[in-house]
């Protein structure tokens, strides 16, 4: 099926991160982007807005406590406060480095042609957005893509898909990562509307084979433990064009960035994503499981952990810490100044 805005749309993505890359990176000293944290930090510390997410049973044991910041810049320096070793499960914040390995498998048109890049304006685990459109018209940011992309990945068993989803994300993180076991047994035991979604984008033929084993392999995948730092340094490998800044590893192609980002951008905060970036510019994604990261191409990465969540799924404190915290830093990438 031909879809006329796509080849505009990928276009238009790829000159506008190319031009971003191109432009200097921030003139932020150590002293500035430090500064920016703990101004952040301790403004919202004692903010009591928002609840965990209950829906998984084990998230609503999470430690509402928790409360860090961290921000990577693409020359590897890492910059950090308060609580950032304490980890939750990375959830929906997982469907960006899934279709990046789609897309690095398969090329950006993969993910375009067999699910979409459009926001729905439906809920994320929404049926009706499938019904819609017979599954054509998604992104993967929401269940129905994501369950698909977590499907395309290559590999003959479930394991060895699961271990090339686990080595992409280890590799965006720059260390070993691992499935948080209490989380991923109380997500499989009550996503019962995953798996109706997985056989629907089956019977519309998104899904090719076994739709039931890609609903728990995405299971899994929203069930891996990183904490604010993890997630800073894979929104900087972003940042840095695919490139770890700091272990140095290509983790995917610099051409294939634009894409992710693009996606990101018009679907990364549920309902909320057109106020997100009219506030900030930068594309990212949140989990329900707390976590937010976020990318200033070029520049940094920058992430957030604070697990009570506002009405639509999305952490109260980590949306205003790196909102303020990237406004101090000039990340928007949409605010140029004159010359």
């Amino acid at each position: 099926m031909t879809r006329k805005p796509l080849r505009a749309c990928r276009a238009l993505a790829l000159a506008t991160v190319l031009v971003l890359a191109a432009a200097p990176a921030s003139a932020q000293s150590p002293g500035d982007i430090e500064a920016a944290l703990k101004a952040a930090y301790s403004k919202y510390k004692d903010l009591k807005e928002g609840a965990n997410a209950d829906y998984i049973p084990a998230l609503a044991k999470v430690d509402s406590n928790i409360y860090g910041i961290a921000v990577v810049t693409t020359d590897g320096k890492v910059y950090t406060v308060g609580d950032v070793t304490s980890e939750v499960s990375i959830q929906s914040i997982s469907k960006v480095f899934t279709m990046a390995r789609v897309m690095e498998e398969q090329g950006p048109q993969a993910i375009a042609e067999n699910m979409g890049v459009d926001a729905t304006g439906q809920v994320f685990n929404s049926i009706v957005a499938v019904e819609q459109y017979k599954g054509g018209e998604m992104n993967a940011m929401v269940n129905p893509g994501a369950i698909t992309a977590t499907s395309m990945i290559k590999g003959a068993t479930a394991e060895e898909i699961w271990k090339t989803i686990l080595g992409t994300y280890s590799d965006f993180a720059g260390r070993p990562l691992s499935v948080n076991q209490e989380v991923y047994k109380s997500e499989a035991e009550t996503n019962q509307r995953n798996q109706a979604i997985a056989m629907l984008m089956y019977a519309y033929g998104h899904i090719k084979a076994d739709p039931l084993r890609a609903c728990d392999v995405y299971t899994r995948q929203c069930s891996v433990s990183v904490n604010a730092k993890d997630l800073a340094v894979m929104a900087a490998t972003l940042a840095n064009g695919g490139k770890n800044p700091v272990t140095g590893k290509q983790v995917m192609k610099a051409e294939n960035v634009p894409e992710v980002l693009a996606v990101m951008a018009t679907a990364g905060l549920y309902d909320d994503s057109g106020k997100w970036l009219f506030t900030t510019g930068l594309p990212a994604k949140s989990g329900v499981g707390g976590g937010i990261l976020a990318v200033s191409p070029g520049k940094f990465g920058i992430a957030a952990i604070a697990p009570p969540l506002d009405k639509s799924g999305n952490s109260v404190k980590a949306q205003k810490a790196i909102a303020d915290v990237s406004n101090a830093l000039g990340g928007n990438p949409y605010a140029p100044k004159p010359k």
